[in-house]
């Protein structure tokens, strides 16, 4: 059944493509949300380095390539400096840690949008890449695969979810469920009222906890040292208006109900106390894996293989290669 334990949404501001700095933030944040208490500590889609919010402010394929190179440069490996520098924050502060990452390989130049999950311990515990990035999103970030989609157990309950409109994909949420998830993280750059209806859905659907955890900032907040800065994101444009994110994170409770935020155009950290028996006591009416759900009607299959661009094949790893 778990126990009761506190949460933490950070909805902050990244300093944009900025690697360094991004991660002194979140070390400073993890601290200030495990000062309030949190053992679990979520934090936005992409947070570091930050949002490429080109894709949205300029025409595809027109002068953005100075931006996805700093991007390609800025981006986290993993494992790496920063990701030691996180991981050794959750462990000061003995919490679980959730961060949203632009993630590339050690020799790629393909951006991954990634999620990680440190343990208490340090230990990075997972890495999701978002299957499906949205619109203009596939111009900088690449897909990931049914390899990264496991929930994580631990000590607080096990934990799982999806990035942004990931959440959208109803199997992909079902193959989540199945897993036992029971505390849902959704960091996301979605704003508005329909997105806080589709986390209190999703909270009520797995009848789980749901944290919804979005970026904050401000068109003044962009480096003023940024390339083509004024082009990026147009500061006087009345069409872009001040807020380049808005924010709009929510924490809700397994029978949908919202028990903190939404938090809008303001950086700050929402809490809540979590309780896993209400997960319990939620799926005794409505189970979607269990008592609700007709495997003899309704049957997922799921590819969890990785997707590699070379399969290596050697007299090691295949006997019915002969040798040359």
């Amino acid at each position: 059944m778990g126990r009761t334990f506190t949460a933490a949404a950070v909805q902050a501001s990244y300093v944009l493509m900025d690697r360094e700095k991004t991660t002194d933030k979140v070390i400073e944040l993890i601290g200030t949300a495990a000062g309030m208490g949190a053992e679990l500590i979520v934090f936005p889609e992409v947070f570091v380095p930050g949002t490429p919010i080109w894709i949205d402010s300029v025409p595809v394929w027109h002068g953005d390539e100075e931006w996805f190179a700093r991007l390609a440069d800025q981006a986290v490996v993993v494992p790496s400096p920063t990701t030691d520098r996180i991981a050794a924050a959750a462990r000061e502060a003995s919490a679980y840690v959730v961060v949203g990452i632009d993630e590339r390989e050690p020799h790629g130049s393909t951006i991954y949008n990634t999620l990680l999950y440190f343990g208490r311990d340090g230990q990075l515990l997972n890495k999701h890449r978002k299957l499906m990035p949205t619109g203009s999103e596939r111009t900088v970030w690449g897909m990931g695969d049914g390899s990264m989609l496991d929930v994580v157990p631990t000590d607080l309950g096990r934990v799982g979810g999806l990035i942004c409109w990931e959440n959208y994909m109803p199997l992909a949420r079902f193959h989540q469920y199945s897993q036992g998830v029971e505390i849902w993280v959704a960091p996301t750059l979605a704003p508005g009222d329909a997105w806080i209806a589709t986390m209190r859905h999703i909270a009520r659907e797995g009848r789980m906890w749901v944290i919804g955890v979005n970026p904050c900032l401000r068109a003044d907040q962009i480096p003023a040292d940024f390339p083509d800065r004024d082009r990026v994101w147009p500061v006087n444009d009345a069409e872009y208006g001040e807020w380049v994110e808005h924010g709009n994170s929510v924490i809700c409770s397994p029978n949908g109900e919202i028990v903190a935020g939404p938090l809008r155009q303001e950086e700050g950290i929402l809490t809540a106390e979590i309780d896993l028996a209400a997960v319990a006591s939620g799926r005794r009416l409505f189970d979607p894996v269990g008592h609700y759900h007709r495997p003899d009607v309704f049957q997922l299959s799921v590819d969890t293989r990785a997707r590699h661009a070379v399969n290596l094949v050697t007299d090691d790893t295949d006997p019915d290669v002969t040798p040359a």
